[in-house]
């Protein structure tokens, strides 16, 4: 049982039998409930992704124009290493562990997580990690400046801001362990009865799946780290060609992390797409069972792939082949999710809700990331692109069209049953259509400057990039003030009230979450419901 029974502190409210559970401070420090700790790495990701946005926009404001505008290179390369960390490990990863502590014992009907006090220990590791990387700014030489990948050898070459990059990147993976160990123990252990595995929603399969991902790559993470700053500090020479090391390694051992991290950052967001279209679609999920299927072939694909992003670095012409084929082989899964959605709108009775536009908007614009990532693949053009900002539109497209908007659609789809309120539908569809038309104007544009040849990670450029750089940067800072809007506009009036939310408020929704009041009570599920 969740929860904290026992005690005499005025900061306890004593309900009706076991409904006791701590108010005030108490409450989040020791937070064992499933609810609070999902609500906890929810705030702390929204915080993350305050602060990576208002660096992404010191990035877009330095490039608005030719020439050293306001930055140092050496700032602007902290600022654009820094954003990518925060941005994956920070706001990203998080947020979707925030979803899957909320939803997945309300989906599988368990009355909490497995492990309720390490599900308390994995998010308090998040906030002094934070707390490294983004004081890494005020130390002696700076943040890393070695990119968010944290290439040898500039990487053991950076000031101690490097060294608390490296445990931060520790933390962060440590907490991500504990809470896939979570995930996978309350999905496999505490399903209601009569809920088979193929019966389960589609949003705890592709978690279930994402945290076997994390169990096994988050420890290859850290090996690279360690080796990193043993060569900073110990004197092995993992890394320095001198000594007999290879700055080469790093990059293999780092996208074998790498490759299935952008899948962990993906996969819990088609889960939630998959959960959102059948209902604003009032039609069951067409082919779950390929979607599973599906789910578990990119998961296994991702392992095979992590070399095409090093196709220049010399190596031989059948790894090459080898790496490219691969990739290619993980665009048919991926089609098969796409297409799946897409069939279960067809004929559906649809409405269009700011869930289902975010929904249908992440499909459209990540199978365009996906597009560009298949052409990426081809190693004749990707050794053209190389380090260009078509690259950089390619992954943006993926994780801001993409993992983003799925959070968005998960978002509008289920705060009410958060929060108790219905979210103002007017204010959340300006939010939609501002984010809709500025992350396009942001990205898309990057896709000319890439194949025209426009570097990445540079803070000075010639003036023949000077329009499209500028036209990116507008769309940046007005897709950074419709972020802010969302969280003053809609969020936090959500939170403090609004119209009064049913237990199921969309009318073509299906699952145990809905059968519980909204807002969810503190406990749920004491006696396990029966699915038939």
């Amino acid at each position: 049982m969740s929860g904290i029974t026992t005690g005499r502190s005025p900061d306890f409210v004593h309900g009706e039998g076991e409904n006791v559970h701590p108010h005030g401070w108490r409450r989040w420090l020791y937070a064992t409930n499933h609810k609070d700790i999902g609500t906890m790495y929810l705030v702390f990701s929204v915080t993350m992704f305050m602060i990576g946005g208002v660096l992404a926009m010191l990035i877009r404001l330095e490039l608005f124009h030719p020439g050293l505008q306001f930055f140092a290179p050496e700032l602007y390369n902290q600022f654009v290493s820094l954003h990518g960390l925060i941005m994956i490990f920070g706001a990203i990863m998080p947020a979707f562990v925030g979803f899957a502590n909320w939803m997945i014992p309300l989906m599988v009907g368990a009355s909490d997580m497995a492990f309720a006090r390490m599900n308390n220990f994995s998010f308090w590791l998040l906030p002094p990690a934070a707390l490294l990387l983004v004081g890494s700014f005020f130390v002696t030489g700076g943040a890393n400046a070695a990119g968010w990948t944290m290439y040898a050898p500039l990487s053991v070459q950076m000031g101690p801001g490097m060294d608390m990059t490296i445990f931060a990147v520790h933390m962060m993976g440590a907490s991500s362990i504990m809470g896939a160990i979570n995930i996978i123990t309350t999905i496999l252990n505490m399903r209601a009865p009569g809920m088979g595995l193929m019966k389960m929603p589609m949003f705890c399969w592709t978690w279930l799946i994402t945290a076997y991902l994390l169990i096994a790559v988050m420890p290859v993470l850290a090996t690279a780290v360690t080796m990193v700053l043993t060569d900073r500090h110990f004197g092995t020479t993992f890394f320095d060609a001198a000594g007999g090391g290879d700055p080469v390694m790093f990059q293999h051992i780092f996208w074998f992390f790498g490759h299935p991290e952008v899948y962990i950052m993906v996969l819990p967001g088609f889960g939630i797409i998959s959960q959102v279209v059948p209902a604003f679609a009032r039609k069951p999920l067409f082919g779950y069972a390929s979607m599973v299927y599906a789910t578990a072939s990119i998961a296994l694909l991702s392992f095979i792939v992590w070399a095409h992003h090093m196709f220049t670095t010399g190596m031989p012409v059948t790894a090459q082949l080898f790496f490219m084929y691969a990739t290619m082989l993980i665009a048919v899964p991926t089609g098969v999710k796409i297409f799946n959605w897409v069939a279960t709108m067809w004929r559906g009775s649809l409405t269009f809700e700011t869930a289902m536009l975010f929904a249908v908007g992440f499909i459209w614009v990540f199978t365009i990331g996906g597009f560009s990532g298949l052409i990426l693949a081809a190693a004749p053009i990707d050794i053209q692109a190389q380090d260009t900002y078509y690259v950089v539109a390619h992954f943006h497209y993926v994780l801001v069209a993409g993992s983003l908007f799925a959070l968005f659609a998960g978002y509008y789809y289920w705060a009410p049953k958060w929060t108790g309120h219905m979210i103002n539908e007017k204010r959340a569809k300006f939010h939609f259509w501002n984010s809709m038309i500025w992350v396009n104007v942001t990205f898309f544009p990057m896709h000319f400057l890439g194949l025209a040849g426009m570097p990445r990670r540079y803070a000075d450029y010639p003036a023949q990039f000077t329009d499209w750089n500028m036209v990116t940067s507008v769309g940046a800072w007005l897709f950074g003030l419709s972020q802010v809007y969302w969280l003053f506009a809609v969020v936090i009036p959500n939170i403090r009230g609004g119209e009064k939310a049913p237990a199921k408020p969309w009318e073509g929704a299906q699952g145990l979450e809905w059968t519980v009041p909204s807002p969810a009570p503190f406990h749920t599920f004491e006696t396990p419901p029966v699915v038939k």
